[in-house]
């Protein structure tokens, strides 16, 4: 099969012919349609989150079951997949309480730790996959059904997780990038009035376009002062930060308004401590919040959500496979606006 192969950090690419995978027992192979170029499969490309080489990377997948291992009762040739990031026990007291992203004995990533989804074929174990919902069409939109795993279920965690309120205030630092984007989407479905906060303005009119309210940005001057203005000096209700950086952290917890919530996310593995102000924390009630990927059940809802029409994936660039490396470079240097996927095979 063909496959893109990252063989060291912070190089290239490389278009290989690889052996096609084979279902041993408990395991599954499909065939992959398409698959989600997000900044995690960047930060495993540029080398700032550690994987073993030579690997094929990408998690994000729409896929068809070709071939069923022995002891697989719960999939079938022919079904339509996506695939859950993270290679859980589903045993431990975190996965039998739903909450598979805190599983205490997690053995890796899809695309990280196993080979993922810049190929044509992927090998996984059968409860990595994740069936897709009756009714999505998966064959006519495989870039978007296959980024909703991450793309759509992240910022639906976070309107739970940060109990994001009608008419609530909540700015989205990274407003710009993949989940950014789709984040505003999700919060203005969630009917949230949302600032819109990125360090490359052109970004902002595709930020108005599925719902912010007001744009702000943070590479020019104070952000937390930016945010009090555009709250008059209120605060905002909820903070996102999907950049995570120290001067962002430091920018966030100051912006908070009384029971403010700040989520972090994003941060790509890299150093990110800040100063935490302890009585302006508990006076004004402010919460503090980490957040990460998306649960089964929430990856579940999240397609349910896109199936019935009420959400959709925001794609806004795609690329053949052999053409991912250009794609990565834009990616790199922060020009892509959105989610940007791979189109791998047809059905």
């Amino acid at each position: 099969m063909r496959a893109m192969v990252l063989t060291a950090p912070n190089t290239p690419f490389q278009i290989k012919d690889v052996p096609d995978p084979v279902a041993g027992q408990g395991e599954v192979v499909a065939k992959v349609l398409a698959c989600g170029a997000g900044l995690t499969i960047q930060h495993l490309r540029a080398g700032r989150l550690k994987v073993d080489y030579p690997r094929i990377i990408g998690h994000e997948i729409t896929a068809e079951i070709v071939e069923v291992g022995e002891n697989v009762s719960n999939l079938k040739i022919g079904d339509g997949v996506t695939a859950y990031y993270y290679l859980t026990c589903g045993s431990c007291r975190w996965c039998k309480a739903d909450r598979e992203t805190l599983c205490e004995n997690l053995t890796g990533n899809v695309g990280r730790d196993v080979d993922g989804g810049y190929a044509e074929f992927i090998k996984l174990p059968a409860n990595s996959f994740i069936k897709l919902p009756e009714g999505l069409d998966y064959k006519a939109h495989p870039a978007e059904v296959g980024v909703v795993t991450d793309a759509v279920a992240t910022p639906l965690k976070l309107i739970n997780r940060s109990r994001i309120k009608p008419g609530e205030t909540v700015a989205i630092i990274g407003a710009g990038g993949g989940l950014g984007l789709n984040m505003v989407a999700v919060a203005a479905w969630a009917k949230a009035n949302i600032i819109a906060v990125d360090v490359r303005p052109e970004k902002f009119a595709a930020c108005y376009e599925v719902g912010a309210q007001l744009s702000l940005d943070a590479s020019d001057g104070d952000l937390t002062a930016a945010l009090l203005d555009s709250t008059d000096g209120q605060g905002a209700d909820v903070i996102i930060d999907f950049v995570a950086n120290k001067k962002t952290l430091e920018a966030s917890v100051q912006a908070l308004g009384k029971g403010g919530r700040l989520a972090i996310l994003g941060g790509g593995g890299l150093p990110n401590n800040f100063p935490i102000l302890g009585n302006w924390i508990k006076n004004g009630e402010r919460e503090i919040l980490g957040s990460r990927y998306a649960t089964r059940r929430e990856v579940g809802h999240a397609l349910d959500l896109v199936a019935n029409g009420e959400l959709w994936p925001i794609v806004t660039e795609t690329c053949l496979l052999e053409e991912a490396e250009e794609l990565h470079k834009r990616l790199e240097d922060g020009l892509v606006t959105g989610r940007a996927a791979i189109r791998v095979g047809s059905t």
